[in-house]
Parts: structure tokens; C-alpha cells; sequence
């Protein structure tokens, strides 16, 4: 209390005094918000929830891919029949409408694909009274030889006849189950052949009408993003196509090598074999070593081990050929993918979609790297100069470092 001449008192409260320790006093505005946590920290957590958010966004397509994947794999096989089926439907477009062009082609492609079944069929059924005679000649040999004790371990006929009962037995106690399994698959079927009329249908109209379905849906977008979207989409089409015809001419090559191989052999079920070889052209890393093991029991059951050993050879060259020579001959430029990444999209996919996975993670793959390298912006490369710059600021300060 203080008393002021010529007036009242008047009662003064004096505020206390602020101590101001050191690291204590913080802006009231910033503290707690921004500088609550080191600056690393805070970077790996806005990288943590970005990457949260992107695995829920693929979370969420796989499960809604996985719930329509029949319409999913029919557009695939009708992209992949319009790539194959195009140059030709172009080439006669110019003497005839363009639906007669795509009808034309595409009745040509199932005559090729059916004529193809028929030679199989065909082959099958005029040599198995031969290939009934060749493979149980062929299984005695594998017997004597397992018998002869050349080997770690020997197998006898009693106990190849006792395996051969058990599994007798076996499939009469589970015949039920295998019956009602069989039934179950009728629905499979009805699925299958829905899915290529499907396909079918879809690749009619991409092949006639194509460049008019794609410039309608780019209309349908804001002026802004049309460009882009045409550029991602060029190359993805120019990517896809080229794998498909490249793969097809590939997977042609290869089972023709293969049955003139199996041809000079004299291996049974030529025609047959040389189609699985056909077939697992379209599997990377997978189809080959496969087709080369059942080709190679065929060659061990019905010729001999020296057949057998003469078949993998073959198939093996014929790897080979296709790798170093074919592969960068027919896809070019169009498809640059490095082996380790196709191991890794094969194996993926193999493990998520099973075989159809394994068929469709490279393609898939190569797609998505052609968009992003076509809209990617790379930074200049250094130049030499510019690495001997660093270089020489570089060194100086190693040496001080170690004068040090």
C-alpha cells in the first residue's frame, strides 16, 4: 500500500518476477507442436503414414480385383488376342471394312488354335497302341535299373507292386470324394467358357473399334489431364502389345524347335510335348524347366536314360537360343526388365494368383515401369568434369580429417 500526496491511498499488487531459466522458456505458440520430436523422427513418420495409406490403397484393389477376376482375365485374354490379331486386321482393313477385317482374323486365329487341339488329339490316338508297348518296356528298364543296385538304394519289385496297390487302394476309399470333387468343377467349366466368350466378345470390338473406345474415354476427361493420359497410355499399349506378339512368336519358335528335336529323337508324343513346350513359353523362368521335366519322363519311360538325358539337352539349348538371341531380337526396346525383377513379379505372382498370376505379373510389371519411365523427369547425368570436381573437394578435406 502507497500513499500518494493529495490523494487516496491506492493498493498496488506487484506481479512476481519471472525467472528465466535456461532451456525452460519456449515460444507458447510453437512448443508442443513442431518441436515436440527430432526432425528425423517426424520425417519417417510422415514417409510411415504415406506408406500406410498406399498399402491400404493396394489392400483394397486386390480385394475388389479378387472378387472379379473372371472379368479381369477376360479382358486379359482379349488384350492379348487384339495385340496378337492387330497388325493382321490392319494389314486387311485396307481391301475391307474393318469388322469383316477383325472377323476374318479372328475366325483365322480359332481354326489355328483348333487345328492345333485336332494334331494333338490325332497324334495321341494313332500312336498308343505303340506308346502302350514302348512304356512298359520302358518301365521294366527303370525297374531293373532301380533293382541292379547301382544306385544309394535299391527298390525292389515287391515294393514297386506294394506302391502300386496302396495307391489302388487309396483312390477306391476316397472315390467318393473324388467323385463329388469332379462334380463340383461342372461349375468351373460353365466359368471357363462364360469367361472366353467374354474375352471374345471384348477383343471383337477392341480390335474393330479400339482407337474409337480410347478417344472417347479421353474425352471424358478434363482438357488439363488428356495429354498425360495419352502418353501413359501409348506406352502401356506399346509395352503390352509387344510382349504379347514377341511371346507368341517366342512360344511358336520354341515348340517347333522342340519338335523337331523330339522328332529326330524319336521320342513318343511329339506333337504333344512340343504344345506343353508352346504353352510354357507364356510362364516365365517356370514354363521351360517344367516342360523340360515332363518331356524328359516321356523320353525316360519310352527310350531309355540316354533319350532322357538328350531331351534336356535339347530343351535346355533351346532355353538358351530363346534368352540370348530371341528374346532381344523380337521384343527390342519394348520390354527391358532385369532378370532379378522378374524372378521377384514371377514369384509374387505365382504365390497370389497362382499359375494365372505367374502369367500375368510380367506383363503387368512391364507396363507399369513404361508409364512411369515415359512421365518420370530425370536429372542430367554428371558429367566427368563435374565427378572430378567433387573429387577434388573431397580430398582436401579427407586430409584435413586425418591431419586431425
Amino acid at each position: 500500500m502507497s500513499e500518494v500526496p493529495g490523494g487516496p491511498t491506492r493498493h498496488t499488487t506487484t506481479a512476481p518476477s519471472v525467472r528465466t531459466v535456461a532451456g525452460a522458456r519456449r515460444n507458447p505458440n510453437v512448443y508442443g507442436n513442431d518441436y515436440d520430436a527430432p526432425r528425423w523422427l517426424r520425417a519417417t513418420a510422415g514417409v510411415s503414414w504415406r506408406l500406410l495409406v498406399v498399402a491400404l490403397a493396394v489392400v483394397v484393389i486386390f480385394t475388389a480385383v479378387w472378387h472379379v477376376q473372371l472379368l479381369l482375365i477376360a479382358v486379359f485374354i482379349a488384350l492379348v488376342v487384339s495385340a496378337v490379331l492387330r497388325p493382321a486386321v490392319d494389314w486387311l482393313a485396307k481391301g475391307m471394312p474393318r469388322f469383316a477385317a477383325t472377323a476374318v482374323a479372328l475366325i483365322g486365329g480359332i481354326l489355328f488354335f483348333l487345328g492345333l487341339l485336332t494334331w494333338v488329339g490325332y497324334s495321341v490316338a494313332s500312336q498308343w497302341d505303340k506308346l502302350s508297348a514302348q512304356f512298359s518296356d520302358g518301365i521294366g528298364q527303370i525297374t531293373d535299373f532301380l533293382e541292379s543296385g547301382n544306385l544309394p538304394f535299391k527298390v525292389t519289385s515287391d515294393q514297386v507292386a506294394q506302391w502300386i496297390d496302396t495307391g489302388r487302394d487309396w483312390v477306391q476309399t476316397h472315390s467318393g470324394e473324388i467323385a463329388s470333387a469332379a462334380a463340383s468343377r461342372t461349375g468351373s467349366v460353365v466359368e471357363v467358357f462364360t469367361t472366353l466368350a467374354l474375352a471374345l466378345f471384348c477383343a471383337v470390338f477392341f480390335l474393330a473399334r479400339g482407337t474409337d473406345m480410347w478417344t472417347w474415354f479421353l474425352n471424358q476427361l478434363p482438357a488439363r489431364h488428356r495429354e498425360t493420359w495419352k502418353t501413359a497410355g501409348g506406352a502401356g499399349w506399346y509395352t503390352f502389345s509387344g510382349y504379347a506378339r514377341g511371346t507368341v512368336i517366342i512360344a511358336v519358335t520354341e515348340g517347333g524347335l522342340a519338335f523337331i528335336i523330339l522328332t529326330i529323337l524319336r521320342v513318343p508324343l511329339s506333337a504333344p510335348l512340343s504344345v506343353l513346350v508352346f504353352i510354357g513359353a507364356f510362364i516365365p523362368l517356370i514354363g521351360g524347366p517344367a516342360a523340360m521335366v515332363v518331356a524328359m519322363l516321356v523320353a525316360l519311360a519310352a527310350n531309355g536314360v540316354w533319350s532322357a538325358i538328350f531331351v534336356g539337352v535339347g530343351i535346355a539349348l533351346i532355353g538358351q537360343f530363346e534368352g540370348h538371341f530371341l528374346q532381344p531380337l523380337i521384343m527390342g526396346r519394348q520390354v527391358k526388365i532385369h532378370p532379378v525383377v522378374i524372378a521377384l513379379a514371377v514369384t509374387g505372382g505365382t504365390l497370389l494368383g497362382g499359375l494365372l498370376g505367374a502369367v500375368i505379373a510380367v506383363p503387368l510389371i512391364s507396363v507399369c515401369w513404361s508409364i512411369f519411365s515415359r512421365l518420370r523427369t530425370l536429372d542430367p547425368p554428371m558429367d566427368e568434369e563435374e565427378e572430378d570436381e567433387v573429387e577434388e573437394d573431397v580430398e582436401p578435406v579427407d586430409e584435413a580429417v586425418s591431419e586431425r
